[in-house]
């Protein structure tokens, strides 16, 4: 297996994650330092798509993902705040995103991990490796602060992002945008 630039392996996995607006994506790492152990903080807010698709198969992915992106950018209502068990995520809602991801899954069918071939719930994780006290307490926190806002702005998709997973931290390839 030989090496990409930084020394990672080509055959790493790769993770594909939905492109934010800068704007939204800093408002969602701050809610993500604030409530994550900072010890295990590895990587920023993002909402995965592909959790571990073939690093081998780079090409093939960015082309579809490039093919796929062919669409305009959309919006994501965030719907709510959802217990993970040992931590607490964002629940998002976005007919396109849907769409989007369908269509990847398609196109990744063959490749697909059990995990990635599982029906897709889109949510931004907020908090993890806390425990299950921790983490429903962090859920009523983040419910109220939606319940503050009526009428929350929605977070806007402007494209895909590949990383290759390095074990724990990921290292950003690409970012494909939306039309």
């Amino acid at each position: 297996m030989s090496a990409a630039p930084g020394g990672a392996p080509d055959g790493a996995p790769l993770v594909l994650a939905l492109a934010l607006d800068a704007q939204d994506q800093r408002r969602l790492d701050e809610l993500r330092r604030r409530h994550f152990p900072p010890e295990r903080l590895q990587v920023g807010a993002h909402v995965t798509l592909f959790h571990a698709l073939p690093g081998e198969q780079r090409a093939a992915v960015l082309e579809a993902v490039t093919e796929a992106c062919r669409r305009p950018a959309f919006d994501v209502r965030v719907a709510g705040a959802r217990s993970l068990g040992r931590g607490a995520a964002l629940v998002l809602r976005s007919a396109e995103l849907d769409a989007l991801r369908a269509d990847l899954a398609g196109r990744f069918a063959p490749w697909l991990t059990r995990q990635d071939a599982q029906r897709f719930s889109a949510h931004v994780t907020v908090q993890n490796f806390v425990t299950p006290q921790r983490a429903r307490e962090t859920v009523e926190l983040l419910s109220a602060e939606l319940s503050a806002q009526p009428d929350p702005d929605p977070l806007r998709a402007t494209g895909v992002e590949v990383h290759r997973y390095l074990g724990g931290p990921w290292d950003l390839l690409e970012v494909v945008p939306l039309a």
